[in-house]
C-alpha cells in the first residue's frame, strides 16, 4: 500500500539521527567486525519511504554511518525525521542544519508522539503510527513545500491497517553496514508494567501483520545483504502468543528453504517460559536470542511496577527453560526503584551469577511521560527537571548512593574474567542445545569466508595482543578452537568486548546511567 498524490513529484530527505554512546547499541563491537558501523536500520522512517507516493524521490540517510550531505539538503524539497527520547539532542541538531537550507521539516516517531513539547522548532510534528496524519502531511506537501507560519501538529486517529503496510525500503539502507537486521511483526503489548509507555503509544491490542508480510520482508532483507542475525523489534513477540503460533510455521519453512543462513533474535516477557510449544517451535525457526524484561530479581518490586507476570515461573527457573531450547537470554535490570535496599547491588551481582546471563542492560529508573509511573511520580511530586541528573526520578534511596550502586554492579558484573564465565557458560549449557543444522553453501563462498578471517584478525590484534584482558580472552579463546568452534569464539567476543569496554566508561562516570537519560554529554545544541 503507498499514499496518493495529487500528481506532483517532492523529492523528499529521510534522516535517521545519530544514537549518543549507549549499552545497547554495541559501538564498542563494531571495530572487531568486517565494515559494521551502525546498530539496526530504522523501521519508521524505511516504512514512511516505501508508503510515500511512488511518483515521489526519496533519499535516506542514517547519520550513525555518516552526515547528511549539503548536496542532499539542497537536492530535497522536505526533511522528515523520526527518532526516540536518547536522539532528541540530535533531531533538533537536523532540523537546525535543514532549516539553514529553509526546508520544511517533520518529525514523526515515539519521542515526539510521547513528548511533541519537546520539539519546538520543527515544522510539523507527526503524532502517533502510520495513518490519517501522514496521508495530512503528504497532501499538505503536496500542494506546497514552503515553511508553514507556525508548527502544525498533525495527530493519528486512524492508523493504517499492519495487515497494509509496505514492506520497509531496506533498499534505501545500506544493510551490510548494520549490526543487526530489524523486522516488526506487530505493535503494542497487554500488559501495563509502570514504567513502560508502548501501552500509552500502542495499545494493549497487539496489532499484527500476516506470516506472508514477514516472510516477503524477510526475503527482501536478503535480497539487500542482511545475512547475519534479524531482530524482531516488536515490544512483545508474545503479546498475542495465537499469532507467533501462526507466525512460526513460515519462519521454521523458510529457513528450511534459505538454509538457515539468518539467525533470528526477538523481545518477550520472561512467561514465555510456560510456553514450550512457542519455544520448541522458535528453536526450529533458529531463534538464538530472546531479550526478557526482568528488570529485578525482587518479587516485591515486580509486584509494585506490575509485573506479576514474571512471577509465574522462578525466574532463574525460566532463564535456564529457554536456555534448554538453545536461546541466550538477554536481561532488562532497573535500579532505583522504590522498593531497592542499601544491599540491592549485592543482590543483584548474585542474580547475575546464579542466572549466568552474559548480556544484561542495568539503568537506573527514569520516569517516561505516557505511562503510570510518571502519572505516580508527577502526583508525588517526585520528578526532576534537572537535565545535569542520570534519572529525572526523586529516589526514596539518597540519589548519589543510587548512582554510586549502579556504577559498582557496572564494575563488578562486567569485569573480563566474570562476562567470559558467563559466555562460556553459555557456549557449553546454551548454545549446545540450538538446532544442528548443515552449514549452507552460501556460509563457504570466499566472500563469506574473508569476512570471518577478517573479524578473527580484528580480534586477535585489537583483543589479543593490544587488549588489557588478554589472558582472560585467551583461555575462552583457545577453548573454542579447541573445539572447532569460531562462530562462538567471534559471537562472544564482539559482544564482550563492548561490554567491558562501555562498563569501564560507565563504572568511571562516562556514560550515563540510563538509556533514556536527557543528562547531555555532547555539544548543546542550540535553540531556534
Amino acid at each position: 500500500m503507498r499514499a496518493e498524490s495529487n500528481g506532483t513529484v517532492r523529492h523528499i530527505l529521510c534522516v535517521f539521527p545519530r544514537y549518543t554512546s549507549s549499552f545497547g547499541t554495541f559501538e564498542h563491537a563494531y571495530p572487531l567486525t568486517d565494515g559494521v558501523k551502525a546498530f539496526m536500520p530504522p523501521q519508521g522512517l524505511l516504512l514512511i519511504s516505501a508508503y510515500l507516493p511512488k511518483e515521489w524521490q526519496v533519499k535516506f540517510v542514517d547519520e550513525n554511518l555518516r552526515p547528511t550531505t549539503k548536496e542532499e539538503f539542497e537536492w530535497a524539497e522536505a526533511v522528515f525525521v523520526s527518532g526516540m527520547h536518547i536522539q532528541r539532542q540530535q533531531m533538533n541538531d537536523i532540523c537546525r542544519r535543514a532549516h539553514e537550507y529553509d526546508l520544511p521539516v517533520a518529525l514523526g516517531g515515539p519521542s515526539v508522539s510521547a513528548c511533541p513539547d519537546y520539539y519546538p522548532s520543527f515544522d510539523y510534528l507527526h503524532v502517533g503510527e502510520l495513518g490519517d496524519a501522514t496521508n495530512e502531511l503528504i497532501a499538505i506537501l503536496s500542494r506546497d513545500t514552503a515553511r508553514p507560519a507556525q508548527q502544525v501538529v498533525l495527530t493519528t486517529n486512524d492508523r493504517v491497517p499492519m495487515t497494509e503496510f509496505p514492506i520497509p525500503a531496506y533498499e534505501l539502507a545500506e544493510v551490510k553496514k548494520y549490526f543487526l537486521g530489524s523486522i516488526q511483526y506487530s505493535s503494542g503489548c497487554p500488559y501495563q508494567c509502570e514504567f513502560c509507555d508502548i501501552p500509552g503509544l500502542y495499545g494493549r491490542n497487539p496489532r499484527i501483520k500476516t506470516p506472508q508480510q514477514i516472510i516477503a520482508e524477510l526475503d527482501r532483507l536478503r535480497e539487500c545483504g542482511m545475512t547475519d542475525t534479524v531482530y524482531f523489534v516488536d515490544d512483545n513477540f508474545i503479546g498475542n502468543r495465537k499469532a507467533a503460533m501462526d507466525l512460526l510455521p513460515h519462519l521454521i519453512e523458510w529457513q528450511k528453504k534459505t538454509g538457515y543462513v539468518v539467525r533470528l533474535a526477538c523481545e518477550a516477557t520472561l512467561n514465555i517460559a510456560k510456553r514450550p510449544e512457542i519455544l520448541e517451535k522458535m528453536r526450529e525457526a533458529y531463534f538464538i536470542t530472546i531479550f526478557c524484561g526482568i528488570e529485578t530479581p525482587d518479587p516485591d518490586a515486580l509486584h509494585a511496577m506490575q509485573k506479576d507476570h514474571n512471577m509465574m515461573v522462578p525466574i532463574l527457573e525460566g532463564v535456564r527453560t529457554i536456555n534448554s531450547y538453545g536461546m541466550e537470554v538477554v536481561s532488562g535490570i532497573i535500579m532505583g526503584l522504590d522498593t531497592d535496599k542499601p544491599n540491592t547491588s549485592d543482590a543483584l551481582l548474585s542474580f547475575v551469577e546464579e542466572s549466568r546471563i552474559p548480556l544484561l542492560t542495568i539503568n537506573l529508573l527514569q520516569a517516561l511521560p505516557k505511562t503510570p509511573l510518571w502519572d505516580r511520580l508527577e502526583r508525588e511530586g517526585r520528578l526532576i527537571n534537572d537535565e545535569g541528573r542520570d534519572s529525572n526520578v526523586n529516589f526514596l534511596l539518597p540519589y548519589d548512593d543510587v548512582v554510586a550502586s549502579w556504577k559498582f554492579c557496572m564494575e563488578r558484573a562486567y569485569a573480563p574474567e566474570k562476562v567470559y564465565a558467563r559466555y562460556q557458560h553459555q557456549c557449553d549449557y546454551t548454545y549446545a542445545n540450538r538446532l544442528k543444522v548443515p552449514v549452507p553453501a552460501e556460509m563457504k563462498t570466499w566472500p563469506n569466508i574473508r569476512r570471518g578471517l577478517v573479524m578473527l584478525r580484528n580480534i586477535f590484534w585489537k583483543v589479543g595482543v593490544l587488549g588489557d584482558y588478554r589472558r582472560v580472552f585467551w583461555k575462552f579463546a583457545l577453548g573454542r578452537i579447541r573445539r572447532g568452534d569460531l562462530e562462538g569464539l567471534i559471537g562472544c567476543t564482539m559482544i564482550a568486548h563492548h561490554l567491558i569496554t562501555f562498563a569501564r566508561a560507565a563504572s568511571s562516570g562516562q556514560q550515563n546511567a540510563s538509556n533514556y537519560s536527557l543528562r547531555l554529554r555532547e555539544a548543546s545544541v542550540p535553540a531556534e
